[in-house]
């Protein structure tokens, strides 16, 4: 970076233009002051569709103001997403130094460029990003809007009023070498890499947080239960243990997943062709932007297919929505493990968070992990989005990464949250019912089926039936009947026994021996 021209820099101001009316921070023309004494509310700019009259006060210019006319859909710009407009400025400025030691750009105008995109990435200027976040053109607005607030604050540091392009344009200079179609997909896999390794850090948080309980419950006995019923001992510690494990697999997966998305077509241009760009731009813009971002960033072997390709994409949203679905799985059985307290399972507690009911006192409701399996539900319906957007792309380009994007980073950053309020707001809250749980296992026909490989298939299932159809417990069944000693029954019956079992006994061993 060229600290002579950092030093130029007037410092715009954070807020300016984002009321297309306002005049703060703007640099007015000299000359228009010199004759009216005051700043000009507007300047006038030209496109392939004519004249239009830009805010003054705007660093974007008139391809994004069509482009706000356009597309009002979400109210959403993409300034919401600072990992997005971050990753713009990362690859601008990439382009920048590239464009430069090519011999394309000037040192001047390639230092003011890049100075502003540092700026940009320290987090100034966002709120110029007014483009909806979705939008025709395949991101060429926001690549537009990019090149425009780069470009008029880029002026500024030259000494320059906005909109005096003649000197440092948005195109032949911000935008030289390159088109939307490697700049938006290139800048989307850096966002992407950001935003994945947040939610990683999350996943991380919140699988500790279950670990964590494992081992606290390590020795709470309690009955494992499949389709609902009652099917064999296990720990309550186990149970949490699992969950734990789930939420490593999945960060496994969702950073190989990452991994697919560090291959760029930067240097593609418009269809992968690499038309007015140098040589060997793809591989110098690549290894700046690799120094920029600290991102292990590599160059499709094929620019054309990585230009029209989406698949990293889906495979990315499609870990998205195993991981949604898992982390719904566990709240579902959060949620009823608590549920009661009284007419339920009643097995843990969840920490109570806030009041369940303007009409029945006293009840509180999982409203954690209700908010969680909302997010779930959000995410898999994303994923359905991503695929039919991927899948919609034509010949040499896929048009539809705007909503591509949107999708994903909502996902990505909906997760985030939800693992973080999970671990947070209940997990590490969580109290076992203990007393409850050795009742329930010590009146459970499951533990007949733990007894099987000492008394025999028929001897346990004929213990189950009448233990079930009296009330009565197994225990006592099973020693009124002489099939076990107290002793060698309480031996079986220990929950490290129950939990993790010894390796079986002989099939054609008699009860006794066993």
């Amino acid at each position: 970076m060229n600290r002579n021209v950092m030093a130029l820099a007037t410092g715009p101001s954070d807020t300016a233009a984002a009321d297309p009316t306002s005049t703060a921070g703007a640099a007015p023309s000299s000359t228009a002051v010199a004759r009216t004494g005051a700043a000009p509310r507007h300047r006038s700019e030209h496109d392939l569709l004519g004249d239009r009259e830009v805010p003054a006060a705007a660093y974007y210019g008139v391809h994004t103001l069509r482009a706000t006319e356009n597309f009002p859909i979400t109210g959403t710009p993409i300034s919401a997403y600072p990992d997005l407009v971050v990753a713009l400025a990362c690859v601008k400025q990439a382009a920048a130094s590239a464009n430069r030691d090519l011999g394309l750009l000037d040192d001047r105008r390639a230092a003011a460029i890049q100075a502003a995109c540092e700026e940009i990435r320290t987090g100034r200027l966002h709120d110029q990003f007014v483009v909806d976040v979705i939008q025709g053109g395949a991101g060429t607005s926001t690549n537009m809007n990019a090149n425009e607030v780069i470009a008029n604050r880029a002026l500024e540091i030259l000494g320059h009023d906005r909109g005096e392009y003649r000197h440092l344009h948005p195109l032949e200079h911000v935008n030289a070498g390159q088109s939307t179609n490697d700049v938006y997909p290139t800048a989307v896999k850096v966002a992407l890499h950001f935003v994945v390794h947040r939610l990683l850090d999350a996943m991380d948080v919140l699988r500790q947080a279950f670990a964590a309980k494992a081992d606290e419950f390590a020795d709470v006995l309690k009955m494992g239960r499949t389709q609902l019923q009652d099917a064999v001992p296990m720990t309550l510690g186990q149970e949490f243990a699992a969950y734990a494990v789930m939420l490593g697999e999945d960060r496994m997966r969702l950073e190989e997943a990452c991994d697919l998305i560090h291959e760029i077509n930067l240097g593609g241009t418009a269809i992968g062709t690499g038309l007015n760009a140098h040589p060997r731009y793809a591989a110098v813009a690549r290894d700046h932007l690799r120094a920029i971002t600290g991102i292990p960033l590599t160059v499709a072997g094929d620019l054309v297919e990585a230009t029209q390709d989406a698949g990293a994409f889906v495979q990315l949203s499609g870990v998205l929505k195993r991981i949604a679905v898992k982390l719904s799985k566990t709240c579902n059985d959060l949620r009823l493990l608590s549920c009661g307290p009284r007419a339920g399972f009643g097995e843990i507690n969840l920490p109570p968070v806030q009041a369940g009911s303007s009409i029945m006192p006293g009840k509180v409701n999982p409203v954690i992990p209700e908010v969680v399996n909302q997010i779930a539900f959000e995410v898999i319906g994303n994923d359905v989005t991503v695929t039919l957007a991927a899948e919609a792309g034509q010949l040499q380009l896929n048009a539809f990464e705007p909503i591509i994007v949107h999708t994903l980073l909502k996902s990505l950053d909906h997760l985030r949250a939800g693992c973080l309020t999970l671990a947070d707001r209940c997990v590490t809250g969580i109290t076992a019912n203990r007393e409850h749980l050795a009742q329930v296992v010590g009146r459970s026909i499951g533990l007949a089926t733990a007894l099987n490989p000492y008394i025999g298939y028929e001897q346990a299932t004929a213990v189950a039936q009448e233990a079930l159809a009296t009330g009565g417990s197994v225990q006592e069944l099973v020693l009124a009947k002489g099939l076990l000693t107290k002793e060698r029954l309480r031996e079986i019956l220990r929950p490290n026994n129950l939990a993790r079992p010894p390796a079986p006994v002989r099939a054609d061993a008699a009860p006794n021996e066993a």
